[in-house]
């Protein structure tokens, strides 16, 4: 059953996986959220793990940064390892006055720049949108747990140093809440396997007023967001 770029076996995977971006913080969840974790794949150092949270099989794996490597993991989790679930959980940079840095936000929707959902969707615009259970489920224990969330679309950046600083500003005048470099992508392959996806994100920075998370407050406010997270999929 090994792919190209996981090594793991049928059955290892659970059906739901939650993606950061880093290898290393797929370890610490592994490490610290779940119960008997077992490493199921290195790859590259593409570290993924399963085990359980309050009884629930749960797998963590990292996605590595941008569209392509994301696709990459998704596709094939999703078509050769049966899982029905992907969780994206990661930073984003806030481009609105009213999103503050430690804020999570949720994507029901992302925006892009990238050209892959079109080339899967005819060379037509492709709306690029989470699935509304996950979605729902999240909100719905964030309310439980007196967590705030802001909940909308984000923007998901082919390049992370861009060229065209202005377009930050057009996208607070659209409404968008947030830009990182995943969830697009993540999006359009789970409508491509009629499968589920869902994107959370700790604001780590603000690009408009430069503020930035420390490293401790960046662990902190991540903690945070995984227990929203794992006791949404409970």
């Amino acid at each position: 059953m090994t792919t190209p770029h996981i090594e793991a076996n049928p059955g290892d995977f659970a059906k739901t996986v939650l993606m950061p971006g880093d290898p290393l913080r797929a370890k610490f969840i592994a490490e610290n959220f779940l119960e008997n974790a077992k490493c199921v794949t290195r790859v590259r150092n593409m570290l993924g793990y399963t085990g359980t949270y309050k009884g629930q099989e749960i797998s963590v794996m990292g996605s590595g940064m941008g569209i392509p490597s994301i696709s990459i993991y998704a596709t094939e989790l999703y078509k050769d390892f049966g899982v029905e679930n992907i969780i994206r959980i990661g930073s984003c940079g806030a481009v609105r006055d009213d999103i503050k840095v430690r804020d999570v936000i949720i994507g029901m929707a992302a925006s892009t720049d990238s050209n892959v959902n079109r080339q899967r969707f005819n060379h037509c615009d492709f709306a690029a949108c989470a699935d509304f259970s996950l979605l729902q489920k999240v909100v719905n224990t964030a309310n439980k747990l007196g967590k705030p969330v802001h909940v909308g679309n984000v923007f998901t950046a082919d390049l992370f140093y861009t060229p065209q600083p202005e377009m930050f500003k057009t996208m607070e005048n659209m409404g968008v809440l947030a830009v990182e470099m995943e969830a697009a992508g993540l999006y359009g392959v789970a409508a491509e396997f009629g499968k589920k996806a869902l994107a959370v994100f700790t604001v780590s920075d603000h690009i408009k007023t430069g503020e930035q998370t420390t490293a401790d407050e960046r662990e902190n406010t991540f903690k945070d967001m995984m227990e929203l997270t794992l006791e949404s999929v409970l």
